[in-house]
C-alpha cells in the first residue's frame, strides 16, 4: 500500500519540486512569427476609423479626446493629423494618458512605423517601442496616407519591461509577474482569476496538459480576449507560446528564452 502510494504522489510531488515553467522568461524578437491578418485603418473627411480594432473605433480626428465605449481598457482617443504622411494618437483613461503614438507613412507609401508608448498601470517605467506595417492594399481616393490595409512586417524594437515574465509552478496552479507590475494567482481548475495590476481588469484561467504544456485563457470585458498556447522545451530552456486572438481574427508564435 506504501508502494503504490508513492508512485501516485511521485508525478505531484515533482511538479511541486520544480515546475518547467519555474524562473524568468524574456522573448526573442528575433524568433516571433507575426499575424498574417492585415489592420485596415480609413482617415478622410476628417474621420478616423479601425475597423479591426477591438473595439472597433470610429472618431473625428480633430485632435480632441473623443469617446471609445465597449472596453474598460480606455476612455477616449484623440486623433491628430500632423500631415500627409503622420498621424499622432493619444488613449486616455479616467482623464490620464495611457498611451500614444505616432503612426508616419514612408515616402513611397509601401510603409508605416507606429512609434507607441504605454504607461501600465501598476509600473513607474512605460513601455516603448517601434513596429513596421508592410501595404497590402491602399485606400480609396482622396483619403490620407494611413488608410488602406497593412500587415505586421517587423518588431523593430520593444523595451525590455514588455518582454520578460516570472513563473512559479505549485501542485495545483502556477503564479505568473509580468516585469511591468501584473501578476496572477491562478489554480488548474479552469476558473476565472483576477490578473491583478491590469488596467483593464482581464482575468485568466489555467489548464494544464502535461508538466510542460498550459494553456492561459485571457479575458478582457467580460470575453476572451487571448488563448495562450505555453509549452517548455525538452531542455527546458525555451518556451513557446502560440497566442489566438479570438474577437481579433489572430494568431501570432512566440518563443521565449529561460534567463
Amino acid at each position: 500500500m506504501k508502494k503504490l502510494l508513492f508512485v501516485i504522489l511521485l508525478p505531484v510531488l515533482g511538479w511541486a519540486a520544480q515546475s518547467p515553467f519555474d524562473g524568468t522568461w524574456k522573448i526573442d524578437l528575433n524568433q516571433v512569427k507575426l499575424p498574417d491578418k492585415p489592420e485596415v485603418w480609413l482617415l478622410q473627411n476628417g474621420t478616423y476609423e479601425c475597423s479591426t480594432c477591438v473595439p472597433r473605433i470610429g472618431v473625428k480626428a480633430d485632435g480632441t479626446d473623443r469617446p471609445v465605449t465597449g472596453t474598460k481598457s480606455m476612455d477616449t482617443v484623440a486623433v491628430k493629423v500632423v500631415n500627409d504622411k503622420e498621424v499622432d494618437l493619444t488613449i486616455k483613461k479616467g482623464g490620464k494618458v495611457i498611451g500614444s503614438e505616432k503612426d508616419i507613412v514612408s515616402a513611397d507609401g509601401k510603409t508605416v512605423t507606429i512609434e507607441f508608448t504605454s504607461y501600465p498601470e501598476s509600473s513607474k517605467q512605460p513601455v516603448t517601442g517601434k513596429v513596421t506595417y508592410a501595404r497590402v492594399s491602399a485606400g480609396p481616393a482622396g483619403s490620407h496616407a494611413l488608410s488602406g490595409s497593412w500587415r505586421v512586417q517587423k518588431a523593430n524594437a520593444v523595451s525590455d519591461n514588455a518582454l520578460s515574465y516570472t513563473y512559479k509552478g505549485s501542485p495545483d496552479g502556477m503564479t505568473m509577474q509580468a516585469a511591468t507590475g501584473e501578476t496572477y494567482d491562478a489554480k488548474f481548475d479552469g476558473k476565472d482569476y483576477p490578473i491583478k495590476g491590469d488596467r483593464a481588469g482581464s482575468t485568466v484561467s489555467l489548464k494544464k496538459l502535461s508538466d510542460s504544456i498550459i494553456v492561459e485563457t485571457i479575458k478582457r470585458d467580460g470575453k476572451i480576449s487571448q488563448v495562450n498556447h505555453m509549452t517548455v522545451s525538452a531542455d527546458g530552456k525555451s518556451l513557446t507560446i502560440k497566442s489566438e486572438e479570438p474577437e481579433r481574427g489572430t494568431a501570432a508564435t512566440f518563443i521565449a528564452r529561460k534567463q
